[in-house]
This record gives C-alpha cells, sequence and structure tokens, in this order.
C-alpha cells in the first residue's frame, strides 16, 4: 500500500493498493499526482526499499524535487502520515476482506473518498481536508484585504462551540 498525503491540508491525495510496489512505479505514480496537484515544496518518507531506490533518486533529480528521509526508527518524525497508516489500518484494512486487487482499489478509493470529505479534523479547525484545501486555495487566490486601521486583527479562528478551551495548570517537578 502506497500512501500519499498532504500535511497541510491533511487530504489523502493516493492509496495505491497492489502486491508490490517497486521505485519506478512510485515515481510514476508521483508523476502523475503531480500533474494532478502541482509540485510540492517537499517530499517525506520513510526509508523503505522502494523510496530509496536509484529510480526514486533519479526522478528526485529529473523533477527538482527535495525528499527528505526521516530517521530510521522515528516514525514521529512523520507523526501525521504514521497516524494516517495506522487508522486506515485498524478502521478499514484489518476489517475488510477483498476478493481480488480491483475490488481492494474500489473499496480503498471510498474509504478515501470518505475520509476526505466527510471526517473533520481538529488540526484544520473542524474542516475536511477538502474542505479546508478549498479554503486554502480560495484564500491563495483572493488578494489580500486592506484594512485602515493599524490594530492587529485576529489570524486565529475561534474554538468551535462544545469545545473545552480552559487550560489546566499542570504542576512541574
Amino acid at each position: 500500500m502506497l500512501n500519499v498525503v498532504d500535511d497541510v491540508t491533511r487530504e489523502c491525495l493516493a492509496a495505491i493498493p497492489d502486491t508490490s510496489i517497486s521505485g519506478r512505479r512510485v515515481a510514476r505514480e508521483l508523476t502523475v499526482l503531480i500533474e494532478r496537484r502541482g509540485r510540492p515544496g517537499m517530499i517525506v518518507s520513510d526509508n523503505g526499499t522502494e523510496l530509496t531506490s536509484n529510480a526514486i533518486l533519479r526522478w528526485c533529480v529529473e523533477q527538482k524535487i527535495e525528499w527528505h528521509y526521516i530517521a530510521p526508527g522515528k516514525p514521529m518524525q512523520n507523526g501525521f502520515v504514521e497516524s494516517f497508516n495506522g487508522r486506515m489500518r485498524d478502521e478499514f484494512l484489518n476489517e475488510t476482506l477483498f476478493r481480488n486487487i480491483a475490488h481492494a482499489r474500489d473499496l480503498i478509493a471510498e474509504w478515501v473518498t470518505d475520509y476526505n470529505t466527510e471526517r473533520p479534523h481538529s488540526a484544520l479547525g473542524y474542516q475536511t481536508p477538502a474542505g479546508f484545501a478549498l479554503h486554502l486555495a480560495t484564500a491563495i487566490t483572493r488578494p489580500a484585504a486592506q484594512h485602515d486601521s493599524s490594530a492587529r486583527r485576529v489570524i486565529a479562528q475561534h474554538t468551535p462551540k462544545g469545545v473545552n478551551d480552559q487550560r489546566t495548570p499542570v504542576a512541574a517537578g
């Protein structure tokens, strides 16, 4: 299973199941993804053999994309993706019996669509990944508002109703 997740929007951009995925296949899938979504600033991954292959190293040079490998044994350096992979495994892959690879691809695509469009994330202000991405794209293309006042404007969104934002003091020592 090759999962490609955007760290900013939390969207699952690709979930590719197969019996084996080579470095060449990863490069092909990333090329297609870049044509659809645009070039990333950097790709972060673990040190799997398909991700450290000569095909990937060559692809990075050709595409002029920086690739960062997390330190071996340090999955928290890529924490959100590790969490996503665990959630997919626990909620879906371990609970589903696939008849064949085509059936797996169909069901995984449905799960990813649900994940991206129906599940709000607290890290995104309780928006879905797709909704946040749309909001982000709109904010980037919209010109900045001009204000006559020199007073500081609120940047952070207000806490949604029903969410406790009271801080509890913690004793140190």
